[in-house]
């Protein structure tokens, strides 16, 4: 009997990770997490891309403000709209309950939409989530701690981001390294707080892979996502045009691309998935900061 699964943009094999797959919510990416299997997500800006990915198995769907740098040209993050994000939550949000119907959709907090205060936070956090959301995402620590409080309490599932932080980049002296020498030991404390107030999910970037690890086992509570931060996280993010090979300028060294040796997104996004989950992405020997 033939057990593969077609969908509109390709047809995903027997032993396809989607075969079988519930909805992906809080409680199941806690399971994920007790068996030891590693959690998968990237970035989607468009409904297609996004029915794409879930049709691969991607596990979370971030709509990135990486959206500034990859679809509109911008310089970096920091000139992306809450209504540019709200447009785009949206079209993913269509994309995936058109086929699977089971990735977790996150949506990026822009620059300027959630530092003036809680209350700016958790109406910012309320578009997105009515535009499709299940987790909005917010970088930094420290400051940020008691927002996520305030964001948890009142029911928004946030997901943190530390190490390098994007709409920050001018303030961190450029696309660095974070979290070596003496800022490790913040870069733990800020990291334990944001558990202790409540994110369920932490993105770490452009960390050195040892503490990423250490972090990832300090946090039973809050699934760790690298990005250039080596294997030992709880899962891995890109973003999905250096993962293709499409973006305009240089991938970081970190990123492969899985376009090669495929036919088409689908098993290219399909690859990751298994990559991920095999332990063969991302080889560590390119984190060693």
């Amino acid at each position: 009997m033939n057990t593969s699964t077609v969908t509109p943009y390709g047809t995903l094999p027997p032993a396809s990770p989607v075969a079988a797959r519930k909805p992906i919510s809080l409680p199941r990416l806690n399971e994920m997490r007790e068996r030891g299997e590693k959690i998968t997500m990237l970035t989607a800006y468009d409904a297609t891309f996004a029915a794409v990915a879930d049709a691969a198995g991607v596990e979370c769907i971030l709509v990135g403000d990486s959206l500034g740098m990859v679809c509109q040209g911008l310089p970096s993050t920091v000139g992306v709209t809450l209504d540019t994000m709200r447009y785009h939550t949206e079209s993913v949000a269509r994309g995936v309950r058109r086929v699977q119907g089971t990735s977790w959709i996150i949506g990026d907090l822009p620059f300027g939409t959630y530092q003036e205060s809680r209350e700016q936070a958790l109406r910012s956090a309320t578009v997105l989530m009515q535009a499709g959301a299940h987790m909005v995402k917010l970088e930094g620590g420290g400051w940020t701690t008691e927002t996520v409080r305030f964001l948890v309490e009142r029911g928004i599932p946030v997901c943190a981001h530390l190490g390098l932080t994007p709409q920050t980049v001018h303030a961190l002296g450029g696309y660095r390294v974070q979290g070596r020498g003496d800022s490790a030991d913040r870069l733990r404390q800020e990291a334990l707080a944001l558990q202790d107030a409540g994110a369920s999910m932490l993105v770490l970037e452009m960390v050195p892979a040892a503490l990423s690890a250490e972090l990832t086992r300090a946090l039973p509570r809050c699934h760790t996502i690298g990005i250039g931060a080596g294997h030992g996280t709880a899962g891995q993010v890109l973003v999905m045009h250096d993962m293709l090979g499409v973006n305009l300028g240089k991938n970081p060294k970190f990123v492969r691309n899985f376009m090669t040796g495929q036919n088409s997104v689908l098993d290219a996004m399909s690859a990751y998935v298994r990559a991920v989950k095999d332990g063969s992405f991302p080889d560590n020997a390119l984190h060693a900061w």
